[in-house]
């Protein structure tokens, strides 16, 4: 039976996720050390309750992470890691596959609230949520798994036959967004950049563009020095510091509009910081992911969440 995709749980306060430095030197410690064996390779990740924040948490904001958990000397799932580790590999960097011995980690196993093993996990822009639990078959494993990514909208890997020697052509659906923004037609422009979504789900520059977009709308009829203004009186009104962000980086400033929401992250709970959170999110599509002020940011907003 294929694995039904439950609704996200936030991660806050679930795991002891150690000290960042911890995690941050281990990391160093395993990259430094070299391939060791098919769980060491980039797609496969040895996590603990110290590497959980960085390894997991954090990961998931630019890449989603499954989550095996599991026992390493059961036989029964041995099989079963051995299949997760090839469809990691397969899946060439579109998600990456964490596996936690909860034998060894009884803490984490008790936060993650496990009942079977191996259960499995998917982490998501900071989101952890159960997937399935016991060993599936291959076949029935490769079907849950595209379920998850089809409804995240995430391509679950390359082609096999991918060959970047030439470069591709100007998709007509990007050149027609380009067109419409110079032109002004905001509604056309949005309309071909999700066309052009809804055939490939990770082109980045179709996210950027749409992203821009969405913040060209928002922004078209409101003064800057106005909203600014009463923004720096107010600073726990949302929807006055959302303008501002939005201005900031219309305008270029970008540090500052990241910065401003990652304040107001800090300063909210329940549906306030989740809606602030989500509309961070929103501006970092309206930049390349290994653009250095997104890396930072993301960086941050997983230390003000966590």
């Amino acid at each position: 039976m294929a694995a039904e995709f439950s609704r996200p749980g936030s991660l806050y306060g679930a795991v002891d996720l150690g000290a960042r430095k911890q995690a941050l030197d281990a990391q160093a410690r395993r990259e430094a050390a070299g391939p060791s064996g098919a769980a060491s390779s980039a797609a496969v990740i040895e996590v603990t309750s110290a590497t959980f924040n960085a390894d997991v948490v954090e990961r998931s904001l630019s890449v989603p992470v499954i989550v095996e958990a599991t026992m390493r000397r059961a036989e029964q799932v041995q099989q079963f890691s051995g299949v997760m580790d090839k469809l990691a590999a397969e899946a060439a960097g579109a998600w990456l596959l964490a596996r936690v011995d909860v034998e060894a980690e009884p803490q984490l196993a008790q936060a993650l609230r496990m009942r079977a093993v191996p259960t499995v996990y998917l982490a998501f822009q900071g989101q952890l949520m159960p997937l399935f639990e016991g060993p599936l078959p291959e076949a029935q494993l490769r079907q849950a798994l595209s379920q998850v990514f089809e409804q995240l909208g995430v391509e679950a890997g390359a082609p096999a036959d991918a060959d970047a020697a030439d470069e591709p052509p100007v998709d007509p659906e990007l050149l027609a967004a380009e067109q419409a923004v110079e032109k002004g037609d905001l509604d056309a422009a949005a309309a071909a950049y999700q066309r052009l979504l809804a055939r490939s789900p990770s082109d980045e520059g179709a996210k950027i563009g749409l992203a821009g977009v969405g913040l060209l709308r928002r922004t078209q009829d409101l003064d800057e020095a106005d909203v600014l203004r009463r923004a720096a009186d107010a600073s726990d009104d949302i929807d006055l510091q959302l303008q501002a962000a939005d201005l900031e980086m219309v305008s270029g400033r970008v540090d500052e509009a990241y910065d401003r929401l990652i304040g107001l992250v800090r300063r909210t709970r329940g549906g306030d910081r989740d809606r602030v959170r989500v509309h961070l999110l929103g501006l970092f599509d309206a930049l390349p992911g290994d653009d250095p002020s997104v890396v930072r940011s993301r960086r941050a907003l997983a230390n003000a969440l966590f």
